[in-house]
């Protein structure tokens, strides 16, 4: 009875423990409905306000969808000016994804200088990745000898696996 009950409890775990680990990425459409085109005179602030609603992480993508434009990842200044000679990033096919690779700033502008300067540019903030719980600080020489171990952290997981199929098996 338990071995049959053992190895759809294990499978469950193992699936269990990966998703813990898997990053989650999002695929996001700049501008929503709107996509990446020109803004309204009366919304010239449009991108960036879309991007101050968003949380963008580390691997996340941007998909610009545009006709008879561009799309360009510059420097701050060259973001300021709406133009750039030499841009970090050039796309121009319509339908470009971005992949977000890094925490920090991204400043992307559209190749036509007049949309830019239109309102056709939008700066992204990633977010640094979450970082592991910190350990414990050492007990003092007065207090008791203790063990902290933190729930989910990656270097345990393995440890309570082990420790739950030899449970289930024995």
């Amino acid at each position: 009875m338990a071995s049959s009950l053992s190895l759809p409890l294990l499978i469950v775990m193992i699936i269990s423990v990966w998703s813990l680990h898997t990053v989650q990425c999002e695929e996001l459409d700049v501008g929503g409905d709107n996509g990446w085109a020109t803004p309204s005179k009366n919304t010239q602030l449009f991108y960036n306000d879309w991007a101050a609603k968003n949380r963008f992480k580390v691997n996340d993508t941007l998909r610009f969808a545009y006709k008879k434009d561009s799309v360009m990842v510059v420097r701050e200044e060259e973001y300021e000016k709406c133009r750039s000679s030499h841009p970090m990033f050039f796309s121009n096919n319509g339908d470009t994804v971005f992949e977000l690779d890094r925490p920090g700033l991204f400043y992307f502008i559209s190749g036509v200088a007049t949309h830019c300067q239109r309102g056709l540019k939008m700066i992204v903030k990633v977010l640094e990745p979450e970082s592991p719980p910190k350990t414990a600080a050492a007990p003092s020489k007065k207090s008791a000898a203790t063990a902290t171990v933190v729930l989910g952290a990656p270097e345990f997981i393995p440890l309570a696996l082990s420790s739950l199929v030899g449970v289930i098996f024995m």
